[in-house]
């Protein structure tokens, strides 16, 4: 892998929050992670991890009605779930630009459904399935869409990991 993009692999729900909370440590204000993948995949599992790092105490559920929770944290954290939504529009009436570029860090389900209104810069993170390794193994694929998020890139590669490493 580059210095852009590491892949990861985790065997259970709590080794994606870990995944997750080692990178989330990372974040700073205005920040923005893009989760995609299948239903069941862990977006939700590492979106816990996140918050977690964050120092949300709550606990998290994916806002698949709500499009948007909102946690307090050391920083507000967005956490967005845009699987239903099906107008770009939508977004913009829930005040979706506002949350984005805020001090808050955003978290955004499901958001290739929203790739055209996403900003410019982000971490991506790519959740996959692997069943014929297991039914809790996952890859992660973690990348920097812009220069800020290859700081992260790098700290989430530096080999200091308990999970597995491919």
């Amino acid at each position: 892998m580059d210095n852009h993009k590491v892949k990861m692999i985790s065997n259970s729900p709590q080794e994606t929050e870990n995944i997750a909370y080692k990178a989330g440590v990372h974040l700073r204000p205005g920040d923005v992670v893009c989760l995609g993948g299948d239903l069941g995949a862990g977006k939700t599992a590492f979106t816990k991890g996140l918050v977690k790092a964050l120092g949300v105490k709550e606990h998290v559920t994916s806002p698949t009605f709500t499009i948007v929770n909102e946690y307090n944290g050391k920083l507000p954290v967005y956490h967005f779930d845009v699987y239903r939504i099906n107008d770009i529009d939508e977004m913009f009436e829930i005040g979706f630009e506002e949350y984005i570029y805020s001090d808050g860090i955003s978290i955004i389900e499901w958001a290739d459904n929203i790739k055209e209104i996403l900003p410019l810069s982000y971490l991506k993170v790519d959740i996959r399935k692997v069943l014929d390794k297991g039914e809790n193994c996952r890859e992660i694929f973690i990348e920097a869409v812009g220069s800020r998020y290859v700081e992260i890139i790098n700290q989430v590669d530096s080999g200091e990991w308990i999970v597995g490493r491919e």
